[in-house]
């Protein structure tokens, strides 16, 4: 089982930028591909982006293809999702997640292909 632990989520005004990390214990990091999901109110969980074992293949979700980087650390054991040119429609929980995988390339999209979450961490946008 590993353990995730979200950070760097807070209040910014439009335009502007934040970049959040997710820590991860419990198990080797390089040996899970990893995604990072927002949850709005009233809203349903929606995937964000997500990144495989190595860091050298990602995939980000239209809404925020040219905003929003995610990239990893093995060494630190971290993956981080680079948020810029924000808008008040990003404001949600961010949470990010982890998925076995013993291909290199492998990516995941659907929320059901994770096991592990993390608490999540607020972002609130303001206009």
């Amino acid at each position: 089982q590993v353990q995730l632990v979200e950070s760097g989520g807070g209040l910014v005004q439009a335009g502007g930028s934040l970049r959040l990390s997710c820590e991860v214990s419990g198990r080797t990091f390089s040996n899970y591909v990893m995604g990072w999901f927002r949850q709005a109110p009233g809203k349903e969980r929606e995937f964000v982006a997500t990144i495989n074992r190595n860091g050298d293949n990602t995939y980000v979700a239209d809404s925020v293809k040219g905003r929003f980087t995610i990239s990893r650390d093995n060494g630190k054991n971290t993956v981080y999702l680079q948020m810029s040119i924000l808008k008040p429609e990003d404001t949600a929980v961010y949470y990010c997640a982890a998925r076995y995988s013993r291909y290199t390339y492998d990516l995941a999209q659907l929320a059901t292909l994770y096991a592990s979450w993390g608490q999540g961490t607020q972002v609130t946008v303001s206009s």
